[in-house]
C-alpha cells in the first residue's frame, strides 16, 4: 500500500508519539515544558570579561529557543497523543462494528486504511505488540510488524474485492521474511487465495487468512478479549471461598484425632444448637 508522504520535522515527531499510548504523549508534553520554561526563565550569565562575551550569546540564542519550545513541544506532544486516542477509538469502534455483524460483505465495505486497522487491532487482542508501517516510498508489502515472545512475525494485508491473491504476493513475503529475520507471516486479504498461494504456503511459516477466516478470528479474538475481566472475577470469587472453606472444614478429635462431623444437641441448655463430636461416637466422646 503506498504510504502518506511527510512534509516536516514536526510532522515527524507527531506520528511518532501518535505510535504511544496516549497518556506517553501526555506526560512527554508536561515534561517538556516544565523542562524547556526553567530554561526560558533562567538569568543570563553577566558579561564580565573578553571570553565571557559568547558564552552570554550561546546562553541569550538557548534561552530564546527556549522559550518557543516550551509551547512548541508540548503542543506537538498534545497533538500525538491526541491522534494517538482518536485511532485506539478508531481501532475499538471499528472492531465492534465488525464483530457484531453477521453480513458476509462486511469487510468489503471498507478502506485499505480501515482494513490495516482492524487486522492489527485483531492481532493485538491476541497478545501481539503491532507496528503499523507509517513509511514513505515502498515498504516490501509489509503493512505490520507483530512481535510476541521476543519473536517477529510480518504481515500483508490485501484488501482485494474481486481478486484472488494469487502465488506471487505469498512468495515476496516468504522472502521479506527471510530477509528480516522474522519467524513467521500472515497474508490476509478480505477475498480468497488461489489454490497456488495455498500450497505454496502449505509446510511453511506461512498463515494465509482468507475473509470467512479472518471474520471468525476477530470474533474469537474479540469475544477472548471480553471474557478475561469475567475470569478474573470468578478467580478473584474461588480466592474468597477458598477462607471460608478453610473455616467449615471438618476438624480432627482433639482425643482421637479422628475427623469430626456436624451434630445438633437434643437435650440441656445447649439444646438446638450445632457443635462439632467425634465420627467415632460412643465410643469417643470428644467435641469442640
Amino acid at each position: 500500500m503506498s504510504r502518506r508522504k511527510k512534509t516536516s520535522p514536526a510532522e515527524d515527531v507527531v506520528d511518532l508519539i501518535a505510535l504511544l499510548p496516549w497518556y506517553v504523549g501526555v506526560i512527554l508534553a508536561l515534561a517538556g515544558y516544565l523542562l524547556l520554561h526553567r530554561i526560558a526563565i533562567a538569568p543570563l550569565p553577566s558579561a564580565l570579561g573578553p571570553g565571557a562575551l559568547g558564552n552570554v550569546m550561546v546562553g541569550t540564542m538557548g534561552r530564546g529557543l527556549a522559550t518557543a519550545g516550551q509551547y512548541i513541544v508540548p503542543i506537538l506532544c498534545l497533538a500525538g497523543a491526541a491522534i494517538s486516542a482518536w485511532r485506539r477509538h478508531a481501532r475499538r469502534s471499528l472492531m465492534d462494528n465488525v464483530t457484531r455483524s453477521d453480513a458476509p460483505d462486511i469487510l468489503d465495505d471498507m478502506s485499505w486504511r480501515e482494513f490495516e486497522i482492524l487486522v492489527g487491532e485483531g492481532f493485538r487482542l491476541q497478545g501481539y505488540q503491532v507496528a503499523e508501517n507509517f513509511e514513505a516510498g515502498p515498504d516490501d508489502g509489509i503493512d505490520l510488524t507483530l512481535r510476541k515472545n521476543g519473536e517477529k512475525y510480518l504481515v500483508q494485508c490485501k484488501q482485494w474485492r474481486a481478486f484472488k491473491v494469487g502465488v506471487p504476493v505469498v512468495r515476496e513475503l516468504y522472502g521479506v521474511m527471510t530477509a528480516k529475520g522474522a519467524v513467521g507471516g500472515f497474508v490476509v486479504t478480505s477475498g480468497r487465495f488461489t489454490p497456488e498461494a495455498e500450497a505454496f504456503a502449505s509446510g511453511r511459516n506461512l498463515r494465509l487468512l482468507d475473509g470467512p477466516q479472518l471474520h471468525r478470528l476477530l470474533k474469537q479474538a474479540r469475544g477472548s478479549a471480553s471474557a478475561r475481566p469475567d475470569d478474573g472475577n470468578r478467580a478473584g470469587q474461588a480466592t474468597n471461598a477458598a477462607p471460608q472453606a478453610a473455616k467449615t472444614a471438618a476438624p480432627s478429635c482433639p482425643r482421637c484425632a479422628q475427623p469430626m462431623v456436624r451434630r445438633t444437641a437434643r437435650k440441656g441448655v445447649n439444646a438446638g444448637q450445632e457443635f462439632w463430636g467425634c465420627s467415632s461416637y460412643p465410643r469417643c466422646r470428644g467435641t469442640a
